[in-house]
């Protein structure tokens, strides 16, 4: 899922990732395939009204257990930024968020409403991989003000060139919405490459 919080723009051909629409809103999560196999099962297996029920102890069982995930994803996410704030290299802005440099670059860099170009690769704190302009094979361009937080602080720092490992928490990202390859509150590394700031049209 890539890094957009707000709208979506088709330049980036980016699925619903870092969703592109809306992306910080709403803490849903729809059933998945087998998730919906198993509501069918209980409403063709009872009258209605006992189907009724079924469905509606499914679906808050399956929330409760979105909560209790979020709630655990919280907790390692605090453990791990807490450990991370002290390794060598590794700065923690007074937002929460953490950046390592992995190449540094000098020269311009990003408005908060500004369009830039880059690569990167987006995993959660286990090392399970969500979204990668690198594996796609293509950079995505994007409105900084379109991007999750984390995001939109970080790349206003780098320069054009410069390859940065960022470290962002929940309240950065996409919160308590639960996200399908993005659990609900977790914490997100991104290794992200500025390629290109593009000039307003």
């Amino acid at each position: 899922m890539m890094p957009f919080g707000k709208k979506s723009t088709g330049s980036t051909k980016l699925t619903a990732l870092l969703a592109l629409t809306g992306v910080l809103a709403g803490a849903g999560c729809d059933p998945s395939a087998g998730q919906t196999a198993d509501i069918e099962a209980a409403a063709g297996a009872a009258p209605a009204a006992e189907a009724s029920a079924s469905v509606q102890a499914l679906m808050a069982e399956r929330q409760a257990a979105i909560a209790q995930r979020g709630q655990d994803n919280l907790h390692k996410g605090a453990d791990f930024l807490e450990t991370n704030g002290t390794r060598d290299g590794v700065v923690t802005l007074p937002s929460g968020l953490q950046y390592e440099v992995l190449n540094a670059a000098e020269g311009a860099r990003p408005a908060a409403t500004a369009t830039v170009t880059t690569h990167y690769h987006g995993t959660l704190i286990d090392g399970t991989v969500f979204d990668s302009s690198y594996e796609r094979g293509e950079p995505a361009s994007f409105p900084l003000n379109g991007v999750i937080p984390g995001w939109t602080q970080a790349l206003q720092l780098m320069a054009v060139g410069a390859k940065w490992r960022l470290f962002i928490p929940p309240t950065l990202a996409y919160g308590a919405a639960d996200k399908g390859s993005i659990p609900a509150n977790s914490t997100l590394i991104f290794d992200v490459e500025l390629l290109e700031i593009q000039a307003a049209h």
